[in-house]
């Protein structure tokens, strides 16, 4: 889901910051040496890192085979176990590896063995921040982050790691309150992006638009321009212009060839563009690069699209059999519109339960409400997902059939359409059914209900001023919930966006 994309690909941002604060302690027979004309990667790395840039992937490996080689002689150094964690979590993100995040908690745990939190190891417990972030647990993130910034409250790169956690936890007041805050102390394309993930969130296209291209251009090293440049293009592709997103993922690609982000971008944008062999060959390349479970999800919605099942049903099989740490929403789905939908409520309650309750949650947890047969509890987590301020083309078609199923016509027509307008490709499986729903549903009758007063219509809904005449209202052929959500066929995520 487009959704679960630039989140993930911001929190690798918090784990950034997190190798930034930790690598000003890098590297202890490195400090008083003169640099030499050309850095070796590894001092590339912490040279990017200290800037507050996004490291080359291969740099950020070369800095985590230099510390390991530095602390089996040093042990005791707990500033360098705080990078080695560091730098574990944010290649476990930038890889989609899960087997690194063990390796992050080993790292950090010793860092903090040594030098205990209550001795002030504040690096480490900012390393243990990102890496519950990176694990989807929400909660011990802002718990650990908390701490950090209660004992140290300009240290800038506590920050993003926060806003990563109040974002997972549904709680944007404090995520708002969290970006201003890091403007004040910090600045470059990591906090502009910060700021585009803020207007995003709120609906403010332009702003975000404007605060991504700011990004683009602070980006110190190709591996940040070339994220800032994949932002930029699932901007353009949230918005419904494939043809800019695939530039925008064309640039980034120019820069760092192998930018797994991107050829997923590049991917679904094509799919859009009619260009679906290219697309196919795009996924394929981007799984084999960073296999992440909503990128399973989505190519194998589009090979279901193109009648390919049996490509379909063993990437849907690949993603309920992998190890996907904070993934829920994305499996929720999966069974929610492949699987067993009774199975995706259980999981998502739990998830609901935790106190996730990010607008993700509750679009997933309505949905896979209304596909179990439960549309009237739907919808209110539907409008949760919905009233925050995120334009969704995703979770507009959720919330529109969802209105259909209990007959509320005039919303249903209102949000079907929102979900064409926001985005008419947002994707290859279940665009279309949205437009067939759109068109079942058919114009605004002219007449309002007779208990309907003209100032209580929306946009979209009968014409307000006009005679009332409740015949002239048509009741179209509408599928149950729980039996389809499509135009006669079973509905499904928009997994392109959201």
């Amino acid at each position: 889901m487009k959704t679960e994309n630039v989140s993930r690909a911001v929190l690798a941002g918090g784990a950034a910051a997190v190798l930034a604060a930790a690598a000003l302690l890098y590297v202890p027979e490195l400090a008083g040496r003169t640099p030499p004309p050309a850095p070796g990667p590894a001092e590339r790395a912490a040279e990017a890192a200290n800037a507050g840039a996004q490291a080359a992937l291969p740099d950020l490996v070369a800095l985590i085979g230099d510390r390991e080689k530095w602390l089996r002689a040093h042990p005791g150094d707990e500033a360098s176990w705080a990078v080695l964690g560091a730098a574990y979590t944010e290649r476990g993100l930038r890889r989609a590896d899960p087997a690194d995040l063990p390796r992050a908690e080993a790292a950090l745990k010793r860092s903090l063995a040594v030098r205990p939190a209550g001795r002030g190891n504040l690096d480490a417990e900012l390393g243990m921040a990102a890496l519950a972030n990176a694990r989807g647990d929400w909660k011990s993130a802002r718990e650990w982050g908390e701490r950090v910034r209660k004992a140290d409250p300009k240290r800038w790169p506590v920050y993003p790691v926060l806003i990563d956690a109040y974002n997972g936890l549904g709680d944007y007041k404090a995520a708002g309150k969290a970006t201003e805050k890091l403007t004040e102390l910090h600045s470059g394309a990591a906090v502009s992006a910060r700021s585009a993930q803020l207007y995003r969130n709120r609906g403010w296209r332009e702003d975000a638009g404007a605060a991504a291209t700011d990004a683009v251009a602070l980006a110190v090293t190709d591996a940040e321009k070339a994220a800032a440049l994949a932002r930029l293009g699932d901007l353009a592709w949230e918005r419904g212009e494939p043809a800019e997103a695939l530039a925008q993922y064309g640039a980034a690609l120019g820069l760092v060839p192998r930018h797994g982000p991107s050829l997923a971008g590049r991917a679904r944008a094509l799919a859009a563009l009619g260009r679906t062999r290219e697309a196919v060959r795009d996924w394929r390349s981007a799984l084999e690069l960073l296999p992440l479970p909503e990128y399973f999800l989505e190519a194998g919605e589009l090979h279901e699209a193109l009648d390919r099942d049996e490509e379909a049903q063993a990437l849907y099989e690949r993603l309920r059999t992998g190890s996907w740490p904070g993934a829920e929403v994305v499996l929720g789905l999966l069974e929610a519109d492949h699987g067993d939908p009774a199975a995706a409520v259980r999981r998502l309650r739990a998830e609901w339960a935790r106190g996730h309750r990010s607008v993700q949650v509750a679009d997933a947890l309505g949905w896979a409400l209304f596909r179990s047969g439960e549309p009237k509890e739907a919808l209110e987590f539907a409008k949760r997902a919905t009233d925050e301020g995120l334009r969704s083309a995703l979770f507009a078609y959720h919330r529109g059939e969802i209105e259909r199923a209990l007959e509320d016509y005039g919303p249903a027509r209102r949000h079907l359409a929102e979900a064409v307008r926001t985005n008419p490709s947002f994707s290859p499986l279940f665009a279309p059914r949205a437009k067939q729903a759109v068109k079942a549903l058919g114009d605004p009758p002219d007449e309002l209900p007779k208990d309907v007063r003209a100032d209580d219509v929306r946009p979209g809904d009968a014409r307000a001023g006009e005679a009332v005449k409740p015949e002239g209202v048509v009741k179209p052929d509408v599928p149950k919930a729980g039996g389809g959500g499509g135009a006669g066929a079973v509905p499904g995520t928009a997994s392109g966006t959201a």
